[in-house]
């Protein structure tokens, strides 16, 4: 071990010079080409027969009556059929893998294995677009994402995943844009899980695949977690200049000796986040450390150093200083573009083929380019320095400067030319893709803004850029599914995100609201004892309870069924008066014996037991009475609801008793099943069913309500057993480890915590696919739902 980190330490910074002068060689190469103006002859050729796929002859009428039949891309579902319809959805998909097989897998498109390669994942996404929208749908779901895991058999791994984000999430600092931090750290773990997928052949053992897959979610968010935690907190200017020096340190220390060094004293303001962050960046190294072949570590290590030096240069450079040259702007960006890529190749293990590592470090400054062209106002205002910022600034000033577009479509004509070698698919994919990204910019900033931009940076190829922007304004078949699945992604996030918040909005407003109506009124003429009990029920009612069961009636009844607020109000105390009295019995000492409920004493601690079973009795009357006082509705239907109420709270009791009952016994799945629902399950139905009951709610409708309910409420049990298991006392307001105090079987018990937490997001699936038959807007119970699995307390 000690041989081998003083050989890393001696030869880091050679291998960092060496891709330095590679990465000043290859950018030396485009500079002539740039000069000499060659390759505008070359791809003017190129697009001379490329726009004979792409460039269609139609009349006027015809082509106004295509555009009005085209659907939108936006509008995905539509879209894919429309493809479909018009039998181009096969040459879509084939560009569109055909591109991401050159751009993450590294591979050439002229062998027989890669075609046939091709062509069955083309098959196979067909097959899945084309399925009902319905089943679509369901795949950006985590539903969707979890049903996709067991096939795949990895949903531990899933759930590990879906704990690791959103503890990233909660972790990342004012300064820095958590939700981007989190999608690229999605992006990451989907781009390795799809190498890992490609590079394994049908005749895989399904362990072995599961194995792989595993691995690959786990090396995915191990190297992910760079981005956010060092390269986009370094560019956040979060750290002050001391500690970025200091974190910095440790970062390259890590890279040369292949070892985390101990974090030491921390001294700045941003001590508690240093310390998750190292925590965690520590585990994700020795994670890709452990499951590294030993002939590889080497590559990863010295490409890792290669990628962190790079942007620190680049991160170093001030866009004040107008003094830079071509080379300083130009060959830390290939440095970097080529080694970010290089290092999943390495973290993985990817086979190898000939010409494999030349292709990938060629292909990362096309795309660094490309993404910096549709970046290069966002990046102005921020100051940062990239070829087009530093160009828009000092082009006018400094006729040396190259001029990045014009080095752009340089570095496309070396591609398909110098290193795919003429491959006419080649030629077809990168054009498509160029011509695509520049209708994209356009239709994005506008025409008037996309031609000042041109007037900029097109100006020195007047003969090519006719012939590109006469591409850009007609040419057809261009688009790419990855660019149509991120935009869907994208407005399916920021919808969710939307509704969640007015959910939760929503949410706080009604609990304030129900707050506000429980407080029971005495009155002088009120017998002492009845005040007593009265006290006593305002105590237990002014706890900070969650609310859920009357907020999820409020939710059916005014946004499903419209009804009036006013009018169900009686039935939203009445919830919360049976949901209070359970919880004074649950707590006696006969019972759970609890000290603790929503963060005070429990009623019993605060009297005594006979005042606290009286309170409880006391409560239930007090729901019977308010749901007698419904008196905007049918009276039948208030009676059918009071007689259902009735029997929910019977079988309640019930439910109670089984679990007395359970004591030191040890149940099977279904009878814990069976016991949860009818001590919780059936309170999250009567929330959904008593409106639908003073609406005259058909009865299939009702049904599957119910059904939603029996699996909510298991999920919800399950992630209350999981709470008393690992929840923190402060933010539950009750005492953890009771149900082990009180020898219950749980969830946990029987399942262990990972398998508890399968089975929570197993319910969690058939919750949502009873949604599914449910006729009316959903939202807010999706919203419920994956509130419910998903809280802390």
């Amino acid at each position: 071990m000690c041989r081998m980190n003083d050989e890393l330490i001696k030869n880091i910074d050679a291998s960092y010079r060496q891709a330095e002068e590679k990465a000043a060689a290859y950018f030396k190469l485009l500079h002539e080409q740039v000069s000499q103006n060659t390759y505008v002859t070359t791809l003017t050729k190129d697009f001379k027969s490329w726009k004979h796929n792409h460039l269609h002859h139609f009349s006027l009428l015809s082509f106004v009556m295509r555009r009005k039949s085209e659907p939108d891309s936006k509008d995905y579902h539509h879209y894919i059929g429309w493809l479909d319809k018009k039998g181009k959805l096969d040459n879509y998909l084939d560009r569109s893998i055909s591109y991401i097989f050159m751009r993450d897998l590294g591979k050439a498109l002229d062998s027989p294995d890669i075609q046939c390669r091709i062509r069955r994942s083309v098959d196979r996404l067909k097959s899945h677009l084309t399925q009902s929208k319905l089943q679509g749908e369901k795949t950006f779901s985590m539903a969707g994402l979890y049903r996709f895991a067991q096939k795949e058999g990895v949903e531990s791994t899933l759930i590990w995943v879906i704990g690791k984000l959103k503890t990233v999430s909660a972790n990342i600092p004012n300064g820095m844009d958590a939700e981007e931090a989190q999608r690229k750290l999605i992006k990451i773990i989907a781009g390795v899980v799809m190498q890992v997928m490609e590079e394994m052949v049908d005749e895989v053992p399904q362990s072995e695949r599961t194995e792989r897959l595993d691995k690959a979610i786990r090396l995915g968010y191990s190297y992910g977690l760079t981005y956010p935690f060092i390269d986009d907190l370094l560019d956040a200017k979060i750290l002050s200049p001391k500690e970025e020096k200091q974190y910095s340190d440790l970062v390259r220390t890590t890279l040369i000796t292949g070892i985390v060094p101990e974090l030491g004293e921390w001294t700045g303001n941003n001590k508690e986040l240093i310390h998750y962050i190292h925590s965690e960046l520590r585990d994700a190294f020795l994670y890709i450390k452990a499951h590294q072949r030993p002939e590889v570590r080497k590559d990863f290590l010295e490409q890792s150093y290669v990628f962190f030096k790079s942007q620190e240069v680049d991160r170093a450079k001030d866009l004040s200083n107008g003094n830079y040259t071509n080379d300083d702007i130009y060959t830390p960006v290939i440095m970097k573009s080529a080694s970010s890529r290089l290092i999943v190749r390495s973290i993985i293990g990817a086979s190898e083929d000939e010409g494999i590592d030349n292709r990938t470090f060629y292909y990362g400054i096309y795309n660094q380019l490309a993404d910096d062209f549709a970046d290069m106002f966002d990046d102005l205002k921020q100051g940062g320095v990239t070829p087009y910022t530093y160009y828009l600034t000092y082009h006018e000033k400094r006729s040396d400067l190259i001029n990045p577009f014009e080095l752009y479509w340089t570095v496309i004509s070396h591609l398909i030319h110098n290193v795919y070698q003429s491959d006419p698919k080649v030629s077809e994919v990168i054009l498509d893709r160029a011509i695509n990204g520049l209708k994209r910019y356009k239709k994005r900033i506008g025409t008037k803004r996309y031609n000042e931009v041109m007037d900029i940076f097109a100006s020195g190829i007047p003969e090519l850029n006719r012939v590109i922007q006469r591409m850009v304004r007609k040419a057809e078949d261009v688009d790419f599914f990855d660019k149509l699945l991120r935009d869907h992604m994208i407005t399916n996030l920021k919808n969710e995100q939307k509704e969640q918040k007015e959910f939760l909005d929503t949410v706080e407003i009604v609990r304030n609201q129900i707050n506000n109506i429980l407080h029971i009124p005495k009155s002088d003429q009120d017998a002492w004892m009845k005040v007593a009990l009265i006290d006593a029920a305002n105590y237990s009612l002014e706890g900070e309870g969650k609310r859920l069961r009357p907020i999820m009636t409020w939710f059916m009844g005014v946004n499903m069924y419209g009804l009036e607020k006013s009018a169900i109000v009686p039935l939203l105390k009445s919830l919360e008066y049976m949901h209070t009295a359970s919880l004074i019995f649950d707590d006696l000492p006969s019972q759970d014996n609890a000290s603790i409920r929503r963060g005070r004493p429990t009623l019993h601690e605060m009297y005594n037991v006979a005042t606290s079973e009286l309170t409880g009795l006391f409560l239930t009357q007090k729901a019977t009475c308010e749901q007698a006082s419904l008196k905007s509705f049918d009276s039948k239907r208030v009676l059918r609801l009071i007689h259902y109420s009735a029997q929910l709270t019977a079988d309640m009791c019930m439910g109670q008793a089984m679990d007395l009952d359970s004591r030191g016994k040890q149940l099977t799945l279904e009878q814990l099943n069976m016991m949860c629902f009818y001590k919780t399950g059936i309170a999250f139905e009567a929330s959904l069913i008593m409106p639908a009951i003073l609406t005259g709610e058909e009865e299939l409708n009702m049904k599957a309500l119910k059904k939603f309910a029996y699996h909510a409420g298991i999920a919800f049990q399950i992630k209350d057993d999981l709470l008393d298991v690992e929840g923190d006392l402060e933010l539950l307001g009750k005492p953890t480890l009771k149900d082990a105090e009180n020898n219950h079987a749980n969830f946990v018990s029987i399942l262990g915590a990972d398998g508890a937490k399968k089975a929570m997001w197993e319910h969690y699936c058939l919750a949502m696919e009873e949604l599914q038959e449910v006729p009316h807007n959903i939202t807010f119970l999706k919203h419920f739902l994956k509130y419910m699995v998903n809280r802390d307390y």
